[in-house]
């Protein structure tokens, strides 16, 4: 050095961070740029029962998967775990990527595990993603405003904190002062969820609908009224995850349920292509609503 002195440089710690990233409401293509550039150099990859498989396949070779899915009859990891496993991962200076179904600040629990991050000094990132609430009826063909019909949204959860007092939902107000009720996670308390706004409004044909697996090739949609739906749901066996939208807009379907037109809408098909060129087919096939499954029947390799 012309100053006459030798600069050491010392190893630096590698500093890690989690991304709280959300992954959208189960197509593959509804996770954000940001989204995919974050899973594209992860370390540690946590993601939920929603999320996409495809999605992990963006994860480099070295990557760390841990599956933490809460399922209503396969209960995982709890709450409290999952915090602690983020923050000991990104404390070993990790590349933490916490993968979540919709939006992670959306009846996500985003916002417990931010907490934790916080408390634990731990950087963070939060990358939102389309939350269930507004994807879901959106490929149902169910527009959540619309200039004639409804000026106004609420968006509440079929299960709430167990521990609490009570609900915290203002039933009274809210059949009256919204003109679309979306409901997330509302199967197993459909029943209750209607007779509470029934309570309080006096229209039992109000538009109703129950959307399963939305946003998948396996969706599905069981339409009524605000009298009926509860019925037709169990009668037709509709089971989480499923969201229910309260409203007239629910009446545009008739015109506007563009992807359950889609020429292979409801078909499965098997792909036995090779691994290393089966994409362009099976991107293809999904544009035309196929559920498609990956099974090589031949590998191409170097002899």
């Amino acid at each position: 050095s012309r100053f006459g002195k030798c600069l050491t440089l010392l190893p630096m710690r590698k500093s890690g961070v989690v991304y709280l990233v959300g992954a959208g409401p189960g197509d593959p293509g509804l996770l954000t740029v940001r989204g995919q550039e974050l899973l594209r150099r992860a370390d540690v990859v946590v993601y939920d029962h929603l999320v996409s498989p495809r999605l992990l396949h963006a994860c480099p070779p070295h990557a760390k998967l841990v599956y933490v899915g809460k399922e209503s009859d396969h209960p995982t990891a709890r709450q409290p775990s999952i915090n602690a496993l983020l923050v000991r991962e990104a404390a070993a200076g990790k590349q933490v990527v916490r993968l979540k179904g919709g939006d992670p600040f959306v009846f996500g629990r985003g916002g417990e595990e931010a907490l934790a991050l916080a408390r634990a000094k731990i950087p963070y990132e939060v990358v939102p993603g389309v939350t269930s609430a507004i994807g879901v009826p959106a490929y149902a063909g169910i527009p959540l405003t619309h200039r004639g019909l409804a000026s106004s949204i609420a968006i509440i959860t079929g299960h709430e904190d167990p521990t609490k007092q009570g609900s915290s939902i203002r039933w009274r107000e809210l059949a009256r002062a919204c003109d679309t009720v979306v409901c997330v996670m509302a199967v197993s308390q459909l029943p209750r969820i209607v007779r509470q706004l029934r309570r309080y409004t006096t229209r039992g044909d109000t538009p109703c609908a129950v959307i399963e697996w939305g946003t998948c090739p396996t969706q599905r949609t069981v339409t009524g009224t605000l009298r009926t739906i509860a019925g037709l749901s169990q009668r037709a066996s509709v089971h989480p995850p499923a969201v229910l939208v309260v409203g007239d807009v629910v009446a545009l379907r008739r015109n506007l349920r563009w992807f359950e037109r889609r020429p292979l809408f409801g078909k499965r098909i098997l792909v036995t292509r090779a691994s290393d060129n089966a994409e362009p087919c099976v991107d293809q096939l999904e544009a035309l609503g196929a559920a498609v499954e990956r099974l090589p029947a031949i590998e191409l390799a170097p002899v």
